[in-house]
């Protein structure tokens, strides 16, 4: 069964002004349709029926645009007064939806996988937190993920360029992982649960991605026009 989504759509999109400057990132004109509208529709198109938002930047924006439905998804928006970073994001909204488990998306980027798959795997290991990786041709600007078999062990920094396996920005997330440590209100996912805590997570990562792509710079946003509706579509 589907897990309740939670995306996150509160970022500036600074790398993104030069071709977005007056929208929140997810709101990204992508093919004559948002950004998130593609997204959105990838996961109904997976059985999704529950997806919350966690937005901040230009809020209502977003709000005003999709409402309370998608179709047949029912919208859910967390509303952050402030920037919390990418963890206190999470937290925040953890707080806020009822169900233990919790599939994670980032609201900037897309990973084809079947996302059905992904929770049936993650329920063959017992650990609070999974990441999907993708293998990518050029990992220069993300850093790349460092697995002994299917655990992860490390993440290598930025700037080494050529092919690896990256992060894909989708999480299988217990809440009750948070309940192990002590941590801010606002925080960076990455760097103060993953990076930190990577002996400690258990965190296991699941390969079968196909295809990603990351709207965040203008180059990347230039090839999402055609590359995004291919891959939602499947044309």
């Amino acid at each position: 069964m589907m897990h309740p989504v939670l995306i996150l759509a509160g970022g500036f999109g600074t790398r993104l002004k030069s071709v977005v400057p007056d929208l929140p990132k997810p709101l990204a004109d992508v093919n004559g349709k948002p950004f998130l509208w593609w997204l959105l529709q990838e996961l109904e198109n997976q059985g999704a029926k529950d997806v919350y938002l966690s937005v901040g930047y230009m809020h209502e924006h977003i709000q005003n645009y999709f409402g309370s439905m998608f179709n047949q998804v029912s919208l859910h928006y967390i509303v952050e007064s402030e920037p919390l970073g990418t963890g206190g994001a999470i937290l925040n909204a953890c707080q806020q939806i009822p169900e233990e488990v919790v599939l994670i998306l980032n609201g900037d980027t897309l990973a084809k996988t079947d996302l059905n798959k992904f929770i049936a795997f993650s329920n063959e290991f017992i650990s609070k937190l999974h990441l999907a990786v993708a293998k990518v041709s050029d990992a220069g600007r993300y850093g790349t993920v460092i697995l002994k078999d299917r655990q992860i062990t490390g993440f290598a920094e930025k700037g080494k360029s050529g092919e690896g396996l990256i992060n894909a920005g989708i999480y299988i997330l217990n809440k009750t992982l948070f309940k192990d440590f002590d941590l801010p209100n606002k925080f960076s996912f990455e760097t103060e649960i993953l990076m930190k805590h990577i002996s400690e997570l258990n965190l296991i990562a699941y390969d079968q991605v196909t295809d990603f792509i990351d709207i965040g710079i203008p180059e990347d946003y230039a090839i999402a026009q055609k590359k995004v509706p291919a891959m939602v579509l499947n044309k």
